[in-house]
């Protein structure tokens, strides 16, 4: 597989939140309802570092062009002080880019960007049914650590989440 991976830039807003939005629009794997503009995901982008635990990175196909075909972030867990060394991992792909390892290439690329960072833990969070998804945390060393039973309703249907815990120390 030819793929570039590197940190996220201000070039890559607009695919990345055309990658997001598909996400608000046709399933539950987010529980935002609503699409959101480059403007509005300008300050999630610049959150994300091209160093320390909070990151964001990027896959593109080769060449040019350059076709953003999905990213991978760590985030704050919590906003509290004593939460600071855990995250959340979540990945992203652009329809039609996944069954081809770009999931497994951008987190292997994040966790090795994470080693000999301060962060003791990573966390994702699973809308439930997602079998892709889970078996990327597994494959990964993430192990379940909980549901949390009809959290979020989007669609006029509740849904399950389960979270995934991950030690990175």
């Amino acid at each position: 597989m030819n793929v570039q991976v590197s940190p996220g830039k201000e070039a890559d807003l607009g695919a990345l939140t055309d990658i997001y939005n598909h996400y608000i629009r046709e399933t539950a794997v987010t529980f935002d309802v609503t699409p959101v503009t480059p403007d509005e995901r300008r300050p999630w982008l610049l959150s994300h570092p091209e160093d320390g635990p909070h990151r964001l990175l990027v896959a593109r196909a080769p060449g040019s062009g350059g076709q953003v075909l999905g990213y991978a972030t760590s985030s704050p867990f919590r906003p509290r002080a004593s939460y600071a060394t855990s995250v959340e991992t979540s990945i992203y792909l652009a329809r039609g880019a996944g069954g081809r390892g770009i999931g497994t290439l951008l987190y292997t690329r994040l966790f090795e960007a994470l080693r000999g960072v301060d962060v003791h833990r990573a966390y994702a969070g699973v809308t439930l049914p997602n079998a892709a998804s889970v078996r990327i945390h597994c494959r990964f060393g993430f192990r379940q650590v909980g549901v949390y039973e009809e959290v979020g309703r989007k669609f006029g249907i509740y849904h399950d989440v389960a979270w995934f815990e991950k030690p990175l120390d």
